[in-house]
This record gives structure tokens, C-alpha cells and sequence, in this order.
């Protein structure tokens, strides 16, 4: 670390807490700063925007991670490694369904890995799931403050406006039940399973992208029906956060260096990580 700070969020590890909201817009940081008591922010770089406050008596950050899960991915790992242990991503999606409502709320119970990052990280059978304990929490807290959120797999997707060459069908998530379209989700649940730790994520619906243009002519996140609905999100992650327990476990449960021996030539004595060791203690 250059001067104690993270090299790509520039956060330093004392200013971590160990409760984490992550959302894509820095605008949207800033908002959900508002919300915390004594917001300061504590770094910024590139598309890294990082506040540090209280909400209901508990230590939070406020991160932005920008667009896409290669981004997003580094900003969820410095997080981990200066010591969030229960990270909420709230950001916009696209219905998949019908029947979504622009403005509704979708929690994510896991989601289809059909982005570039994870595949680098663990096989393709592994699946990107949000922790029971975060989906409970999101759907508490949202029946709490009055709000009907539809609960569903989400597909996270780098793909934004599809080519002509091969365009883009929507039938086969339609047909499997996707809730709904996003960019990170899976991203944030695998590095958190990786690490032992708790993910979750809830959605504001900005559009039915079955029903637009092919071109995305037609997409504006930009209404206030949308405005309302990220303001109930952001209340809702952060009433999670501040409800749940971030535990005190970072390790890959089952797992421990001496059982599977040294890293593999090149990785030096870096984090364990299940892609490199796939063997659990007996």
C-alpha cells in the first residue's frame, strides 16, 4: 500500500468499517451519505468515493464502485481486506419480468454469473449467491418500512448496449425466472463467499429492458418514479446493515493454509484463495 492507502479505492484500513454499502453512482454515495450521522468522506479516487458515518448507532461505509464487475470487484476486495465483513450492494436494475414495476424493489437471492470477472475466480459451476442471513435482513427491513419487494435471482451482465452482430435475447432469462438485469451482484457475492463473509443486494427497477429498443434509445433511470424508489432502497440497505452481524470470521471456513500447503509457485504467501486450493480439512 502506497502511503497506508489501498492502491485503487486509496482507503486505509483504519477507516474501513465493518459494515460496507455499495452502490455504482458516486451521486448515489453521496445520497446514501446524507443518510448517516457525522458523513465524512474519507477518500476518493478514480470512481471511488468513500464516506464513513453512523446509522442507527453503528459504523458504516459508503463506497462507489462504478460500472461493471471488473471495477467493482477491486473496490469489494480492498474493502475485505482492511476489514468490511458485511457488504450490501443497492443500486438500479432493468424488470426482466413482467409485472415489475419501474420503482419497485427486487432483493437479490443470488445471481447468474454472465460477466467477465468471476470466471477468473472460481470454475463456472460455482454459484454466485447472496448470504441467508443479508436476503432475510433486506427483506425485513423493507417490510418494515412498508415496501413489497419482489425477492429473485438476478443476472448480472457486462453487457449494456448488445451489438448488432449478435444482438440479444432475452427469452432464456425470461423463461428461467430472472427477476431482473444488473451489473455486480454476482461479482460482490462470490468475492464474499471466497472470504467467508456476507453479501446481499437489493434494486430499484429503472426499466424493462425486454420490453425497449434493442439500442437502449429509449432508457431513462432519470424519472422521479425511479428517484423515489432509489431513496426507499438506500433506507432499506442501510436499515439491514446496521441490524446485522458482521461476525468475526474472514477465513474460508474449512479451509486453513496448513491443510492445503504451500501457495503454488509465482502466488507467494498471499491470501488463500479457493481458486488456487480446492481442498478441505478432514
Amino acid at each position: 500500500m502506497s502511503g497506508g492507502a489501498f492502491p485503487l479505492t486509496r482507503l486505509k484500513p483504519d477507516d474501513v468499517a465493518r459494515r460496507a454499502l455499495v452502490v455504482g453512482d458516486p451521486a448515489r454515495a453521496e445520497k446514501a451519505a446524507a443518510l448517516l450521522d457525522g458523513a465524512e468522506k474519507v477518500a476518493e479516487n478514480r470512481e471511488y468515493l468513500t464516506f464513513a458515518g453512523t446509522f442507527e448507532g453503528h459504523r458504516v461505509n459508503v463506497i462507489s464502485h462504478g460500472i461493471g464487475s471488473a471495477g467493482a470487484g477491486a473496490a469489494f476486495e480492498e474493502l475485505i481486506r482492511g476489514g468490511a465483513r458485511v457488504l450490501i450492494r443497492a443500486g438500479t436494475c432493468g424488470a426482466v419480468q413482467d409485472g415489475i414495476a419501474d420503482g419497485a424493489t427486487v432483493i437479490a437471492t443470488g445471481a447468474v454469473r454472465d460477466e467477465g470477472l468471476t470466471p477468473r475466480l472460481v470454475p463456472l459451476s460455482y454459484p454466485a449467491v447472496a448470504h441467508h442471513e443479508v436476503t432475510a435482513g433486506l427483506e425485513a427491513a423493507a417490510a418494515e418500512a412498508g415496501v413489497t419487494a419482489r425477492a429473485g435471482v438476478v443476472l448480472s451482465s457486462d453487457l449494456f448496449y448488445p451489438s448488432e452482430v449478435l444482438g440479444l435475447d432475452w427469452r432464456v432469462w425470461q423463461a428461467s425466472g430472472v427477476a431482473a438485469v444488473e451489473m455486480e451482484a454476482a461479482a460482490l457475492f462470490v468475492i464474499a463467499a471466497l472470504h467467508g463473509l456476507k453479501a446481499g443486494g437489493v434494486f430499484t427497477v429503472d426499466g424493462n429492458p425486454t420490453r425497449a429498443a434493442e439500442d437502449m434509445s429509449e432508457y431513462d433511470p432519470h424519472r422521479e418514479v425511479v428517484a423515489e424508489g432509489v431513496e426507499r432502497m438506500l433506507r432499506i440497505a442501510l436499515s439491514a446493515l446496521a441490524r446485522l452481524d458482521p461476525g468475526s470470521s474472514g477465513r474460508i471456513p474449512g479451509m486453513s493454509r496448513a491443510a492445503v500447503g504451500p501457495s503454488p509457485p509465482g502466488r507467494g504467501n498471499g491470501p488463500l484463495r479457493l481458486a488456487d486450493h480446492c481442498v478441505r480439512r478432514r
